[in-house]
């Protein structure tokens, strides 16, 4: 893919104010939006995790103009194994977790719940097992299962984990249990 866009998310860097500057851009221009999923779902492709970025930008400022891409991006969801690029995308699960306007299929929902946990069981990093952990919990509310299985994961000894993690973990096992 070699387009002037292309070219912009290849430039991007991880400073915020390059990646609102295409966030906006996209906002404006709707029809970016679509080559920037095509991008960030292609894990192949060095720059998909500067487009999870903004992607995750622009699903935090308008969650709705996500919507006709969330099937692409549920079927793809296993395939990330970057931190950086899992950090933006279980962001982006939470975003639509939490959304009062944007309801799931329940393909969409295993998909990410099953990605979910997954990566809870491999990440070493804090900010993405928090953001995982909480749209798990979300959609646990719906799926009593998953919040059993949140229980055992996060029961396990996490003394060899930050404090952040160990937060998080302390925060939704009350949760769950009250």
């Amino acid at each position: 893919m070699n387009t002037p866009f292309y070219d912009q998310v290849a430039t991007c860097t991880a400073h915020r104010k390059p990646r609102e500057l295409i966030r906006d851009y996209c906002i404006e221009n709707p029809i970016y939006i679509s080559q920037l999923v095509e991008i960030a779902c292609n894990t192949e492709d060095k720059n998909h995790i500067k487009a999870c970025w903004i992607l995750e930008m622009i699903c935090e400022e308008q969650l709705t103009l996500f919507v006709p891409f969330i099937d692409k991006f549920s079927t793809s969801i296993a395939d990330y194994k970057s931190d950086s690029a899992i950090r933006s995308i279980s962001k982006i699960c939470l975003f639509l977790a939490k959304s009062k306007k944007i309801r799931l299929n329940k393909i969409q929902e295993e998909k990410i719940i099953e990605t979910g946990l997954d990566w809870l069981i491999q990440t070493k990093k804090a900010a993405n097992a928090a953001y995982t952990m909480r749209f798990l919990y979300i959609l646990g509310k719906k799926y009593s299962w998953v919040n059993e299985e949140l229980i055992m994961l996060l029961s396990r000894e996490s003394s060899d984990q930050t404090p952040g993690y160990r937060f998080a973990v302390k925060d939704i096992l009350k949760k769950i249990t009250s």
